[in-house]
């Protein structure tokens, strides 16, 4: 008996120790030529393509690298550019993409000063893809030849990859255009580009093409589900011979399992992780001679994989389909975990043992392929079994006073004392604010000085005293310069932490660290999540010295800053033996503790960050409801500890707010600040219709772009604004932390926000 096929989704781009952030940063600094970052591109794929390949995985992927951000790829590949980039047709090479991706500035040769393209998460993930942009005057055209070379690169390579792309129906689904503006519209123009796309890599060799349409996961109108047999009718013809592979992943198919099942393509992929009880029905529905692809290995976190269990669905499939008809497979593309265990040097021996990372993963594929052949690994069986086992039944995993506390919580915990218009007469009082007040969102630039402390300090060639006196001068410097610039709520600027989650993991029980365990969150910007393996506890306060010390050097508000429990639950790898919500209660309560000590030390405005609120939304819109209720207890239980007169913020980037304002009103923060400029104040239509009672700081910088924004341009966003929601309820603020920005462009910014919010109160 012949082991099963076995592929991959998508391979991680950004290097076991991050090699191509460096690059890239070093490219855009204008310190390293074009050539080489192209060359660093070819020495990661390369590498990768050979590791799938030693690995024994059988069709490996290509053109899932990317620079910055595969719908972005995709974008540039159809030739849709948005028109403020002035892309006349032809070839759209890197540097644009690279403008695209972050704006351009007056001038750095394109002249335009365009915005960047707006970014919003992909799906329920901590990754942020480029929002492709369309009107009715769009047109495609081939435009890149990028996923021709990575097809002849690997093929040079001995290696005959399949390469990916971003299915038509999902490419125009998660865009964006005009309001009233019917996307759908487009299909007719836009599937010509795709069958010539499907053309040329046959003609090249290629067997296989795998299309991703994760949007089969979600709640389809009727109009999108119906186009999916027309799409495919007419790719499939445009390229006889060439094999289609369709990629759904993130979640359960349920009504559009007919739909996918129907399409004349070659193989159906399903996350068999996230709907395992699909298996048996959609045997049933597949036509015949269509291959399942199931995902029995999860591509989203790090936990070893429990193999037995994966067998028994395998089982299932192939004693109904036959085992030529079954592959075997990762959930989804790997891009989310990080890249290889074998960087761990330091990991806790146990803690260690359960883990898999992306590379590990493919061996995980690879020994279910041959479970009940000659060729079966018994030795890797038996270890992954031991390994489920010994964290099934560890001590370090369960605390029963946390849980005892957690269940203990009764619903008045989760409820500040007053109504918010009760709270707000006395927190005027008590801060003496102007009208438009601004403040930034937290933290400062992390320039080379202070990464490079740090990571003297964690090697144990700077001692902590020297540390300390150094973080704390770099506070008071920060301190300074916003009083100079005018703000009126100050922060101290964060230089002590690394990161808004692993900064508060790293203080909290229940909680592990990688190395090397980089994934990436977009374009150059890599995050390294904490693990969250046990129960949760804050053995002591965590930032209530430094905000301490950074209120003593000034007589203004000093912002506490906090990261909120369901980000640190979204924005970590989580234990999968309890359910989420459970451990949310278990952070809320102990950013609870530290709230009230905030306040206790003096400090009078605390923001609890939860950007990751709508990221976790199920992907299905009726089963919002319980996650939102057990969400926004979460954050209300951190945050309801406290006195009226203690203001309560809290900040949301780069997601769609109309499906959830209910609960974000149901948070009650005093102050919430969002993200709207890229959108220019677009996203703020939501908090208009639904009337949103409390105060609002739209953000008026955007920060993911190096552009310096004019006052005129912060001023003409907050007329906006103020012309529909109460001036009174107005803050003025970036859309995010400043940390990475640079000191130039950061004060240069600055001063417009404080010379902005100050022609507001006199045109007031």
């Amino acid at each position: 008996m012949q082991p099963l096929s076995t592929h991959n989704l998508g391979f991680p781009r950004i290097g076991a120790k991050r090699e191509l952030k460096t690059a890239t940063e070093a490219f855009w600094a204008g310190k390293l030529p074009l050539e080489e970052l192209l060359a660093t591109g070819a020495a990661l794929r390369k590498a990768h393509w050979q590791l799938q390949q030693a690995a024994g995985v059988d069709l490996i992927p290509s053109n899932d690298f990317s620079f910055y951000d595969q719908m972005l790829d995709q974008s540039c590949l159809l030739g849709n550019l948005p028109p403020r980039f002035h892309h006349a047709g032809g070839p759209v090479e890197l540097p644009l993409l690279f403008k695209v991706a972050r704006g351009s500035g007056e001038h750095d040769g394109c002249g335009c000063g365009a915005t960047a393209g707006e970014m919003t998460k992909w799906f329920d993930t901590n990754y942020h893809y480029i929002v492709p942009e369309f009107e009715e005057g769009t047109r495609f055209a081939v435009s890149t030849s990028k996923p021709f070379d990575e097809f002849a690169e690997a093929l040079a390579l001995g290696i005959r990859t399949k390469p990916v792309l971003i299915g038509p129906l999902s490419y125009l689904f998660l865009g964006k255009g005009p309001a009233g503006f019917d996307r759908l519209a487009l299909l007719e123009r836009l599937l010509p580009v795709y069958g010539e796309i499907l053309s040329r890599l046959h003609a090249q060799g290629a067997e296989w093409v795998q299309l991703d349409e994760p949007i089969l996961a979600l709640d389809l109108p009727a109009e999108w589900r119906a186009a999916f047999a027309q799409a495919y009718t007419k790719l499939k013809a445009a390229a006889p011979g060439l094999r289609l592979l369709l990629a759904t992943y993130f979640g359960e198919l349920r009504e559009n399992a007919a739909t996918a099942a129907a399409l004349p393509v070659d193989a159906l992929h399903l996350d068999a992780t996230r709907a395992p009880a699909e298996v048996g029905p959609l045997c049933e529905l597949l036509a015949p001679g269509t291959i399942l692809s199931l995902g029995v290995v999860d591509g989203r976190n790090l936990w070893r994989n429990p193999l037995d269990a994966s067998a028994s669905l395998l089982a299932e499939a192939t004693g109904r389909l036959g085992r030529e008809r079954v592959w075997v497979a990762p959930s989804c593309s790997l891009l989310h975990v990080p890249v290889s265990l074998q960087h761990e040097e330091k990991l806790d021996a146990e803690l260690k043992s359960w883990f898999a990372f992306a590379e590990e993963k493919l061996a995980e594929v690879v020994a279910l392929a041959r479970v009940g052949t000659a060729q079966e690994d018994t030795a890797f069986l038996q270890a992954n079994r031991a390994a489920i086992a010994s964290r099934k039944a560890s001590p370090r995993i369960h605390r029963a006073e946390v849980r005892a506390r957690a269940a203990a919580v009764v619903p008045g915990d989760s409820q500040r004392a007053t109504p918010f218009a009760d709270r707000r007469v006395r927190q005027l009082a008590a801060l003496g604010l102007p009208a438009f007040p601004t403040t930034t969102i937290g933290s400062f630039p992390q320039t080379p000085d202070i990464r490079a402390a740090r990571a003297r300090f964690k090697k144990g060639a700077l001692p902590e005293a020297d540390y300390t006196t150094f973080l704390r001068e770099k506070t008071a410097e920060c301190i300074r310069f916003q009083e100079e610039v005018g703000l009126d709520v100050l922060v101290h600027g964060e230089f002590e932490r690394n990161d808004m989650v692993e900064y508060f993991g790293e203080q909290l029980d229940g909680f592990a660290f990688t190395q090397n365990g980089w994934v990436q969150s977009y374009g150059s910007r890599c995050v390294k999540p904490p693990v969250l393996f046990g129960d949760v506890a804050r053995p002591r306060a965590m930032t209530v010295e430094w905000a301490r010390y950074a209120q003593s050097l000034t007589s203004r508000p000093m912002k506490g800053m906090l990261t909120g429990p369901v980000t640190i639950l979204q924005w970590s790898f989580v234990r999968d033996d309890q359910p989420r919500m459970e451990t949310a209660r278990q952070l809320g309560l102990a950013i609870r503790d530290e709230v009230q000590d905030l306040e206790a030390a003096g400090i009078r405005v605390i923001q609890i960050d939860e950007p990751a609120l709508r990221e976790g939304l199920p992907l299905r819109r009726s089963d919002w409801a319980a996650y939102l209720k057990r969400a926004t207890e979460a954050f209300r239980l951190s945050a309801s500890g406290v006195r009226d007169e203690t203001q309560i913020h809290t900040h949301m980037c780069y997601c769609e707010f109309n499906d959830i304002i209910d609960s974000i009103a149901a948070l009650d923060a005093d102050v919430i600040s969002i993200e709207t400029s890229r959108s220019n104040m677009e996203l703020l239509e939501a908090f208009v219709s639904f009337r949103y009672p409390n105060e609002v700081g739209p953000g008026v910088w955007d920060i993911h772009s190096p552009r310096v924004p004019s006052q005129e341009e912060m001023l003409a966003l907050l007329r906006k604004a103020a012309a529909v929601l109460p001036p009174e309820h107005l803050w003025v603020n970036p859309d995010c932390g400043l940390k990475t920005r640079a000191w130039a462009e950061t004060e240069a910014s600055l001063r417009h926000l404080v010379a902005a919010a100050r022609a507001m109160r006199g045109e007031g």
